[in-house]
């Protein structure tokens, strides 16, 4: 299923302009290592966070002012993204827009309040003002009211593959007719209790962060987008297998010019390399996980932007984004010049 990109935005540790942190990203630049701690056991966790002034406009915004960071990250992503395609909030133009918001952990900062408020105070000692951004699609439902959209809005929740899963259900989206665009957004945010069950699980060796991603997709435009809708795996031994097979059926035409990687230090290493060493030698590697750390939800579609600024900055012309999530499946996206 092929669609096209008309525009991107990030939030990133290292910033939110695209060129901005392209250029960093250039230099070598790393963002800056926090931590997060449990305060029950004084446990510290490595994280890479966004610097809190990249996203404290949209405080002004009295539909934010309560919200969690998650849809800080969504919201700014997005809307840098539809700026970008040349969609206004509000305009004819975004009410033929859809929502398609990936998501892994959620709103975890609001989620772990709510129920320790419970666990302290019983039920009727829970917030409700906390309530509504506990559940998966408040990011989704934050940036379709601010665009002003009352049709199709969709949160799908995955490993850190659903990114790639969500560009090929935009593209089906697209190919049915109903909408003229779709904004794609992932996003997640960083809490001691998913560094902490990322670190015990060992779905990660780099630092966990949090920050956001999207990608706006047409039927028409400068770079072709193509994208799996998944292959699952029963065990990490199975993760190449899969990878292969997504691979094969992406029918890839030829080499690419640059791969951008979702390693971040476990098995899903081990599992790129023994299928894309074999096949794409010569490929140009770039590892984001490496620098932005993993944030498990807008990893892919952090891929997906770095993969098309490459391209856009004469890199090649065309950029495979392989992804090997922890739980369990394998994707990838093809993207080339029209």
């Amino acid at each position: 299923m092929t669609a096209c990109i008309a525009g991107m935005g990030w939030v990133t540790p290292l910033g939110t302009g695209l060129e901005t942190v392209w250029e960093r990203l250039e230099r070598g630049d790393k963002p800056e290592l926090a931590s997060v701690t449990n305060s029950g056991t004084g446990r510290c966790h490595p994280c890479f966070l966004v610097p809190p002034k990249a996203v404290e406009y949209l405080a002004r915004n009295p539909r934010l002012r309560r919200s969690s960071a998650i849809s800080y990250y969504a919201v700014a992503a997005g809307l840098a993204a539809l700026e970008q395609a040349g969609v206004a909030p509000g305009s004819e133009a975004a009410a033929e827009t859809a929502v398609i918001f990936a998501i892994s952990n959620g709103g975890v900062l609001y989620t772990r309040r709510f129920f320790e408020q419970i666990v302290q105070h019983g039920a009727n000692g829970a917030s409700p003002m906390l309530f509504p951004e506990t559940v998966y699609n408040a990011p989704a439902s934050h940036l379709a009211a601010l665009l002003g959209i009352n049709g199709a809005s969709y949160t799908l929740v995955g490993d850190s593959s659903v990114g790639i899963t969500a560009l090929h259900f935009a593209a089906q989206l697209l190919a049915l007719g109903s909408v003229a665009q779709c904004v794609v957004v992932g996003a997640e945010e960083c809490d001691w209790i998913v560094c902490e069950a990322y670190r015990t699980w060992r779905f990660a060796r780099t630092p966990l962060a949090e920050g956001a991603a999207a990608v706006v997709l047409r039927r028409e435009g400068q770079w072709k987008l193509r994208a799996h809708p998944g292959a699952p795996f029963a065990k990490q031994s199975g993760a190449a297998a899969a990878l292969e097979s997504v691979i094969r059926d992406l029918d890839v035409p030829r080499s690419p010019h640059v791969i951008v990687s979702s390693a971040n230090g476990t098995f899903v290493d081990r599992a790129e390399s023994g299928v894309l060493d074999a096949r794409f030698p010569d490929a140009a590697r770039l590892y984001p996980k490496r620098t932005f750390g993993e944030a498990p939800g807008a990893s892919a579609l952090q891929q997906t932007v770095l993969a098309t600024l490459a391209l856009q900055h004469g890199r090649g012309s065309c950029a495979l984004v392989p992804v090997v999530g922890v739980n369990h499946q394998a994707s990838a996206a093809w993207i080339e010049a029209s």
